[in-house]
């Protein structure tokens, strides 16, 4: 598929604020709302939009802690790499896990109510996994950005 720059502004507009009504997005990418709602019917089709959703505060959910952890496995082999993702896909704390190269397998962003609940986590997910090796523990101290925008080339204003 692709894209052309009415598209890539609209998606850039869409990432900011996917509740913006579409004459509002018309406005901001001189389409009409027809158009907009043309092509963000098409763009959620071909799977280019995903998913629409709100963006919580963690700690306004009793979540106040990130944290980042690495994961180095025994064996690569395919069937226990799998497993891993399931199981960490599975797991309702993991807000992020990506399969990565280099010195670790897997890199986790989690979110947690407190350093016991990640504990405890570690145990589930870590030391009761006969196919972990080892692992290595980041806290945030703060989160600077957080977010999941793609970058769409698009010039936004303000």
């Amino acid at each position: 598929m692709s894209l052309d720059a009415y598209d890539l502004k609209l998606l850039a507009e869409v990432q900011r604020d996917a509740d913006l009504q579409q004459s509002e997005l018309g406005e901001r990418v001189s389409l009409s709302p027809a158009a907009v709602n043309r092509r963000l019917k098409r763009l959620s089709a071909e799977g280019v939009i995903r998913k629409r959703v709100a963006l919580v505060d963690p700690a306004a959910l009793g979540h106040p802690l990130t944290i980042i952890a690495e994961v180095e496995v025994e064996s690569e082999r395919i069937d226990l790499l799998d497993a891993m993702k399931r199981s960490f896909a599975a797991c309702p704390q993991v807000q992020q896990c990506y399969y990565v190269a280099g010195e670790w397998d897997f890199v986790l962003v989690l979110s947690v109510t407190s350093m016991e609940q990640y504990t405890e986590l570690t145990r589930q997910l870590f030391f009761e996994n006969n196919n972990v090796k080892r692992f290595k523990t980041l806290v945030s101290m703060g989160n600077v950005k957080v977010g999941l925008e793609v970058p769409t080339g698009a010039v936004a204003d303000g």
